[in-house]
């Protein structure tokens, strides 16, 4: 098919790829503009566009897709369909209207559970024991639209949001190419069960270790690697980045012990194992190495957040 393909991140160059690598023939890719970004705030180009350039194909990378002349230029495309996935901007009636075969949106979870930004990190938040990806028949509402194809999968205990983004990510490649191939029937959505997945701010990486063990647990899964669980010790903010659930009593924040295996840190219910960290400008260590460097002794307190 001639298609035009709406993307940016990682997970939406796969299904960029798996569609190329089909045969399809893509005319035109839009992406968000260039970002600052890193350490040195450099300007980086999305993934998406660093594959459609490779590849040949054209980048248009307008700020919004309500201007009448950004509209046009879409139109003269001249696409049969538009794939949308994780592109980050509103398709508005027009562009929904533009391709004869409408706007197919991959979207990463199971709808209509998860609707919105981030189904990934909330469904691990949540303690989701499965999840997967749609291919919907997008329309003017927020991930409201009718699914064309859809397919489940386990989330694993140990799962983190990176892990679980690679394996949807490879899925949603694989499906939308499934859908581009055969005659589907749209399904509308069911009323009951509808969740939003509201965009991760970082304030949210804070640990409250007054909450339950295993809800903290879920929380440094969820935000590996973006924005990463934070916490604060001494007055130094830590990045945690592997934990493990635990017994044991405590004070909330209360380091009951250390040893090479992780830093025990009591919770409202049970305790953590702090197993990997990073201090300011540091690197990711397991424990053994990050308490080499910065030891922490039994009783000391990480802060609750006000």
């Amino acid at each position: 098919m001639k298609l035009v393909f709406a993307g940016t991140p990682e997970f939406a160059a796969q299904a960029l790829r798996a569609v190329m690598a089909a045969g399809h023939q893509v005319v035109l890719v839009l992406t968000q503009p260039d970002r600052h970004s890193g350490r040195g705030m450099a300007v980086h180009a999305s993934p998406v566009k660093e594959l459609a350039l490779a590849s040949g194909v054209e980048v248009f990378q307008p700020q919004t897709l309500r201007d009448a002349a950004v509209q046009e230029r879409v139109r003269a495309a001249g696409a049969e369909a538009m794939i949308v996935a994780a592109y980050g901007l509103i398709l508005p009636q027009a562009v929904l209207d533009m391709p004869r075969f409408g706007c197919i949106n991959i979207h990463a979870s199971l709808l209509p559970r998860w609707r919105g930004a981030a189904p990934i990190q909330r469904a691990l938040l949540a303690g989701d024991g499965e999840t997967g990806v749609c291919i919907m028949q997008m329309d003017a509402g927020l991930d409201t639209g009718p699914v064309l194809l859809a397919e489940s999968l386990s989330i694993a205990v140990d799962e983190t949001a990176a892990t679980l983004h690679d394996k949807l990510a490879e899925l949603g490649g694989r499906l939308i190419v499934q859908a581009l191939e055969m005659p589907l029937v749209p399904c509308p959505q069911s009323a009951l069960g509808v969740t939003y997945a509201a965009k991760i701010e970082k304030v949210e990486a804070w640990l409250d270790w007054r909450l339950p063990a295993v809800q903290l647990e879920r929380q440094v899964r969820a935000f590996n690697p973006f924005p990463g669980a934070a916490a604060r010790l001494q007055g130094n903010p830590i990045k945690i980045w592997g934990a493990q659930l635990g017994s044991g009593l405590g004070a909330p924040g209360t380091v009951i012990a250390t040893d090479r295996c992780g830093i025990v840190v009591a919770c409202a219910d049970g305790t953590l194992r702090l197993t990997e960290l990073q201090k300011p400008g540091g690197k990711r260590l397991p424990a053994a190495q990050f308490l080499a460097g910065m030891p922490i002794s039994p009783g000391a307190i990480f802060a609750l957040p006000s």
